[in-house]
């Protein structure tokens, strides 16, 4: 069995040419040799050589089931056949013409084709990107300066999207508050001092590791409206992957802009604003200097990626790919939360198409497995489970299972039953070593 110093002895004679790879990369990245921070593990992540499906490989040949899929983008799975042709074709006739283009228009018909709310649909190069635009939009629109934004709610690392105290960042205009609280959002925005009120679809942290209650977001269009502040939500996870109509066609709201990312297109990088003629009235030339919002960048519905957001949307019209993943993630939570309850360990598998495992004190067993076992905010995010959490990963990542730091797992249509019954083996296994090193308590 690995554990303890033979795991990680075990995991660099498996991955030597992943260990030289790493050894070169802390020479040029800052960030421990990666370039994004959950790629960052003990001793080091795969280097992953190509993907198809369900599946990766690294530069040593192993070969993993991937919940990663992208940090989120690719509900379709790796190299779908559709989109691999849409962009090769389209890289023959030209990546970049420097000029408007058919298929940015297809593009954003698609999109407003699936979300009623969208009257006017505007691009840019990545989610973050899309809410530092709706921003602008609400600050041009309303004439006023400060963002209200809620607790454990993620939108992107930029200075006024950044969470509270982030070395380096400005956000005099920001304010911050708990969610869940319709008491507490009514007296900030009854002071009519905010242009946006921004809040992320799903819940916090990547489609609701910090869950929102539902009646709490559909009072959100109605008081944001009560004191002129335009409501953003943020789908840039859940959009076009929770449904065909995004995650606000579940809970049934109307917010007055939408910011998309990751799914919308299709494997490749991209950020949308989606919403009120009305207020992106400021994107056009003829609209008062004082009052228009320019928008320029160099990368903005370009025709390769256009070409693969057409050729996804197409596929995410009938829903088919969302109910695909959602089945396989509902069928991991089944067994993955009876493999922990086998072994007397307090932890849960829960939420939607991206499946939070929540290691913790147990609080109740709730009736739905999209929700965790507590609601107690700062259980969830307690620090104390990050280092379980993260020798899980590498535990599963030798057994062949990738996960974004062992605490999430991403599901795509192109996962199957055979994939979830070998993953609920290894993550088995994998609680048995931890129970066995000693890394992983009981009871």
């Amino acid at each position: 069995m690995l554990t303890g110093e033979n795991l990680i002895k075990e995991y660099k004679r498996t991955h030597p040419g992943s260990q030289k790879l790493h050894e070169r990369a802390v020479k040029v990245f800052a960030a421990n040799g990666a370039t994004h921070q959950s790629r960052i593990l003990n001793p080091f992540r795969p280097y992953i050589t190509h993907a198809k499906g369900s599946r990766k490989w690294d530069v040593d040949g192993n070969e993993y089931i991937d919940f990663v899929m992208g940090h989120g983008t690719l509900i379709l799975g790796h190299s779908h056949p559709a989109i691999v042709q849409a962009v090769q074709k389209q890289m023959a006739k030209g990546v970049h013409y420097g000029e408007n283009h058919e298929l940015e228009v297809e593009w954003a018909e698609l999109i407003k084709s699936m979300l009623p709310m969208a009257e006017r649909v505007e691009f840019c190069s990545c989610g973050q990107e899309a809410n530092m635009m709706a921003i602008r939009l609400g600050r041009a629109f309303t004439g006023r300066r400060k963002l209200l934004r809620f607790g454990e709610n993620y939108h992107g690392w930029a200075d006024e999207l950044a969470q509270r105290g982030c070395a380096g960042a400005v956000a005099d205009q920001v304010n911050v508050i708990p969610f869940n609280n319709l008491n507490r959002l009514e007296e900030e925005l009854a002071k009519k001092e905010y242009a946006v009120l921004l809040s992320e679809g799903g819940g916090g942290h990547m489609d609701g590791q910090v869950p929102i209650d539902t009646d709490f977001v559909r009072a959100l269009s109605d008081l944001a409206h009560k004191y002129g502040t335009v409501w953003v939500l943020d789908e840039v996870v859940t959009g076009f992957r929770d449904a065909p109509g995004g995650w606000q066609s579940l809970v049934g709201v109307k917010p007055d802009l939408t910011t998309l990312g990751k799914c919308v297109g299709g494997g490749l990088p991209v950020g949308a604003v989606a919403g009120r003629a009305d207020i992106m009235e400021a994107l056009n030339p003829e609209t008062p200097y004082e009052r228009r919002v320019d928008h320029p960048g160099t990368w903005n519905a370009n025709p390769l990626l256009s070409s693969a957001g057409v050729a996804a949307c197409k596929l995410y019209q009938g829903g088919e790919p969302q109910k695909g993943a959602r089945q396989r993630a509902d069928y991991l939570r089944e067994k993955g939360n009876k493999v922990l309850k086998e072994r007397n360990v307090n932890g849960r598998l829960y939420s939607r198409t991206i499946v939070h495992f929540y290691l913790g004190p147990i609080d109740y067993e709730p009736s739905d497995d999209t929700m965790p076992p507590t609601r107690d905010i700062k259980k969830i995010m307690a620090p104390t489970a990050a280092a379980m959490q993260g020798r899980l990963c590498l535990h599963l990542l030798q057994r062949g299972i990738a996960t974004m730091d062992g605490e999430i797992f991403i599901l795509s249509a192109a996962h199957t039953k055979e994939d979830i019954d070998q993953t609920i083996k290894i993550f088995g296994d994998s609680l048995d070593a931890m129970i066995a090193e000693g890394t992983l308590s009981q009871g």
